[in-house]
């Protein structure tokens, strides 16, 4: 089975390019966020013409989350439990955003993850980006508490580089979001859950990222992070056989600024 994860930075916008690669990467299931649509303006057909079927939570033009696979989609959940819930407006009442959904294929849970940006620290959006990650952590482990044996994989963009190894300079990110220790311990936290990180072992650095910004040059010169990842429980852990970056997705016409990242599982 291989699964991969990809933000996508709307898919509209790229939907022929990922249902594309799809098919020449031969992937059984994909998690997607960044959708950047509702439910209604998701564009499904393009994916069952390849053979997926598709799921998908987005509410407007900002965040959104998806999971495509061949190989069967059951269970799905919207959201995960005391999932954090975010309002930018004072007269509009919290709402949990599009940032989590869950489906079992092939056996293995499924998580396609959108974790908050942060903005910047300090913000009432770093402190709810904090708050998502602790419910999140809370949640996973209460999953390995019923279930030690599950096979659970919590994909996507954490908006976090865990390691200093994991910014193309540390000078750059200085007094930003996304490598404060903070972020950094909670992160750390989802491992210390059980959780492994099963990309890196094949994906040795430094400068190996999965993330480039558009501007500056940033992808040419390699100046990117590495904040797209596959933690896996330890049922699955065990399973994966090899990974990778594609970093060649990030490249040619109209690209996201991510770039996928997959496992293959025996």
């Amino acid at each position: 089975m291989r699964l991969a994860t990809w933000n996508v930075n709307s898919i509209r916008a790229r939907v022929d390019r990922v249902a594309d690669w799809l098919e020449r990467a031969d992937v059984d299931v994909l998690a997607m966020q960044e959708t950047k649509c509702s439910d209604e303006q998701f564009p499904t057909m393009p994916f069952l013409a390849a053979g997926y079927e598709v799921v998908h939570c987005g509410f407007n033009q900002w965040n959104g989350v998806a999971i495509a696979s061949r190989v069967g989609i059951e269970d799905v959940a919207v959201g995960f439990d005391n999932q954090p819930t975010w309002s930018d407006k004072p007269e509009m009442e919290a709402a949990a955003e599009a940032r989590a959904l869950g489906a079992t294929c092939n056996g293995v849970r499924v998580w396609s993850l959108y974790v908050p940006n942060g903005r910047f620290v300090g913000s009432p959006h770093y402190v709810y980006k904090l708050q998502w990650l602790a419910a999140l952590r809370d949640t996973a482990q209460s999953w390995l508490t019923e279930d030690p044996s599950a096979q659970l994989a919590l994909v996507g963009d954490w908006n976090i580089a865990p390691t200093d190894e994991d910014v193309w300079s540390v000078e750059a990110y200085e007094g930003s979001t996304h490598v404060t220790e903070p972020e950094r311990a909670a992160f750390n936290a989802i491992l210390d859950a059980q959780f492994t990180d099963v990309v890196r072992p094949f994906t040795p650095g430094p400068a190996v990222y999965t993330y480039w910004d558009y501007t500056q040059l940033r992808f040419p010169k390699n100046r990117g992070m590495r904040i797209d990842f596959i933690l896996g429980s330890p049922a699955l852990a065990q399973r994966v056989t090899h990974a990778e970056i594609v970093r060649e997705e990030r490249k040619g016409k109209a690209p996201s600024d991510h770039a996928p990242v997959l496992v293959e599982l025996s």
